[in-house]
């Protein structure tokens, strides 16, 4: 018996949902203001092959121009979401005249069905190799929904945290597939990230960190 999904709603409604990412860019702007800083948030995306890349462009498709430059970390192996990326900002191009977006790559962290020891040394070399990437970026914010690409971007960028370089907020939103179990990139990161947004009520009862929005992709 499959599950029901939760009922996405209106639009007010899913102002409402999204309220605690978009108070995230308000805090850092008020931050900034007070530094006599205007820039726009730097946003870095965690694209993933499959439905990642598809979800993650529908929660972006609710976040204003504020929100630029758009940075996509993408695996090598990757073959679809590049394609899809490009005609998303190509549609938000014409919206937003100052649209910008930039697309980067990395070494997939694990294949499927690849084993425990050998995806040790793979996370590893994906680590070192997003480190001076995520320096270069330097996002103000960083957002991503599971695969696992996000891992070792997420982790350069708490290690650039802790050395004083740069601090970047982690907002990671488990996928509307995930409805008792997390992922392993949400295992891993449920302990690392800032906001944590579930989908489905029973992994905020696992997961008491979680905060539970419904469906909002």
């Amino acid at each position: 018996m499959q599950p029901s999904f939760p009922p996405p709603g209106g639009t007010a409604a899913s102002l409402l949902l999204l309220l605690p990412l978009l108070l995230v860019p308000w805090a850092l702007l008020v931050r900034r203001r007070r530094g006599r800083r205007t820039a726009p948030l730097r946003l870095l995306v965690v694209a993933g092959s499959g439905g990642h890349t598809t979800e993650i462009l529908r929660l972006l498709s609710c976040l204003s121009e504020s929100y630029s430059p758009r940075c996509y970390v993408l695996a090598d192996s990757d073959k679809m979401s590049e394609a899809k990326i490009r005609s998303f900002e190509q549609k938000r191009a014409e919206r937003f005249s100052n649209s910008q977006f930039t697309l980067d790559r990395i070494p997939r962290s694990r294949e499927v069905r690849q084993s425990w020891t050998s995806s040790v040394v793979t996370t590893a070399y994906s680590i070192l190799y997003s480190l001076p990437l995520t320096y270069r970026l330097k996002p103000d914010l960083i957002l991503c929904n599971g695969p696992g690409t996000c891992v070792p971007v997420c982790i350069s960028a708490l290690l650039l945290g802790l050395l004083g370089m740069k601090r970047a907020i982690i907002v990671y939103v488990e996928s509307i597939c995930r409805v008792e179990t997390l992922s392993l990139s949400g295992k891993i990161l449920y302990y690392f990230s800032d906001y944590f947004i579930v989908q489905w009520p029973a992994l905020k009862e696992k997961y008491p960190k979680s905060v539970y929005l419904g469906r909002i992709v």
